[in-house]
């Protein structure tokens, strides 16, 4: 800085410049000064520049006396110019360096946001906010600690804090800036206080803190009421479905209990019924009781599966072995219908739960048997995809309307045609569809009125080794 000013002065003095040129100069290199080094630099800068105009640009030369009077007027006026640009210069440096950090502190508030909007469940966040602050703001540490719960969550086991101010600060909804020592800020919602921030070896301002402040307490009342939201609409829903599993298993278990109490009623009333009758009528009751055993496990199957508790025992297996197994369980159901199976040669084995398998091809089975007319054929194909396989069953019943299709996979739905042309709750593809969903696999339907349907779904081939 001093070697520039040495250097506009050797020019302005050995190649004659005029003295208000060389005023201008040093008055430019002082603004400099102020502009890059500050108001201190600059102040020193206007004093040499002054000395150095006055000694070598106002007579008499080469001294530090100013022999006409006017002389003084121009040289106060060249020092009072230059401290006065200095120090508007140095203002306005500031109010740049102001500006970029109020810049940047919003840029990290607004990451802050984004970031925790992120996380909707509560516990989480909780555990989550400390480190993002830290991460967010370059800090060394922060603690979080909310009204409701008894722990203090911070950002690593070596965060050091006053448990007691955190909980003071929390109760009363302060904020408390310290130098060199970890500040605390109140985590708000309007007038209510949630909780309290501690924040460490960082420069926030006090505005920032606040809201920072702000925006966790936000972010934990919205993960807050967003898990009270899902807890009331899962009781909800297990309201709407146990509703609607008595109202299917109610108006299901009518049929078989009128059956068995009008058989027992005849066996009871008519004693002079022949053996034939007899019989007729103990197998009614017999198979009207394994209709409703039926009904009460599926009905179990499909909460247990809804609640996460049934286990999938996976191991390799051929598909044959389910498919083997569907046929055998549902040959009474398709005694009056052609069945032909269809199976791709070199199939590798499939990572599943074989008899989780075998139970969805038999629902497929049975449903085809049910619904389609006697004399029919049933086709079972199996084929290799990529990196699944695909299995399917085509019958040849009256179709499902387009609109229909996405709804036959949901719990008790049962087409608007087939209510009535045949019995079930119509759990039967929902349980299908959890099972192999659960194997990491999709299920689907292809159908069109008058032309039959194509149940389908696919199954992951095993892992090659490596």
């Amino acid at each position: 800085m001093f070697a520039g000013l040495a250097v506009l002065t050797a020019a302005g003095r050995y190649l004659d410049v005029n003295p208000t040129a060389i005023a201008l100069v040093f008055l430019l290199a002082v603004l400099f000064a102020s502009a890059y080094w500050g108001l201190r630099y600059a102040v020193v800068l206007s004093i040499v520049a002054t000395a150095c105009f006055n000694f070598f640009f106002l007579p008499p030369l080469f001294t530090f006396t100013i022999a006409d009077p006017q002389n003084w007027v121009a040289l106060v006026a060249f020092l009072v110019t230059a401290l006065v640009a200095g120090n508007l210069s140095e203002r306005a440096r500031r109010e740049a360096e102001d500006a970029k950090r109020r810049r940047h502190e919003v840029e990290r508030l607004y990451a802050l946001s984004q970031q925790l909007l992120t996380t909707e469940n509560l516990a989480s966040l909780l555990n989550a906010l400390p480190n993002i602050v830290t991460e967010t703001f370059s800090l060394s540490g922060a603690a979080l600690f909310v009204t409701d719960r008894a722990a203090v969550y911070r950002s690593g086991p070596g965060v050091d804090f006053d448990e007691e101010t955190l909980r003071t600060v929390a109760t009363r909804g302060e904020l408390v800036m310290q130098d060199e020592r970890p500040s605390y800020a109140s985590l708000r919602v309007g007038v209510k206080t949630v909780g309290a921030l501690a924040v460490a070896g960082g420069t926030l301002s006090r505005e920032s803190l606040e809201a920072i402040g702000s925006l966790a307490g936000l972010a934990i009342e919205r993960a807050r009421a967003v898990e009270q939201v899902t807890l009331h609409r899962a009781a909800q829903e297990s309201d709407r479905l146990r509703t609607a599993l008595l109202d299917s298993v109610t108006h299901e278990f009518r049929t078989p209990l009128t059956g068995i109490k009008a058989s027992v009623s005849s066996l009871l009333t008519t004693p002079s019924l022949g053996n034939e009758e007899r019989k007729e009528l103990l197998t009614v009751i017999d198979e009207e009781t394994d209709r409703m055993n039926r009904l009460v496990g599926e009905a179990s199957e499909m909460a247990q599966l809804d609640s996460g508790m049934v286990k999938l025992d996976l191991k390799p297996h051929d598909i044959a072995d389910a498919i083997d197994s569907a046929l055998e369980a549902t040959r009474h159901l398709l005694q009056k219908h052609k069945v032909e199976v269809n199976l791709a040669s070199g199939l590798p084995p499939v990572t599943m739960d074989v008899e989780r398998i075998r139970e969805v091809i038999t629902h497929l089975l049975e449903n085809a048997g049910k619904y389609s007319p006697a004399g029919t054929t049933v086709t079972v194909t199996v084929e290799r995809q990529a990196r699944n396989i695909i299995v399917s069953v085509a019958d040849h019943g009256p179709g499902i309307d387009s609109f229909e299709q996405p709804l036959i996979f949901e719990k008790f739905y049962r087409g608007r045609n087939q209510q009535y042309a045949a019995h079930g709750t119509g759990m039967g593809l929902a349980i299908a569809k959890v099972i192999v969903e659960a194997h990491g696999g999709t299920i689907g339907v292809v159908s069109q009125l008058g032309s039959g349907s194509v149940f389908s779904f696919t199954l992951p081939l095993q892992s090659p080794a490596r």
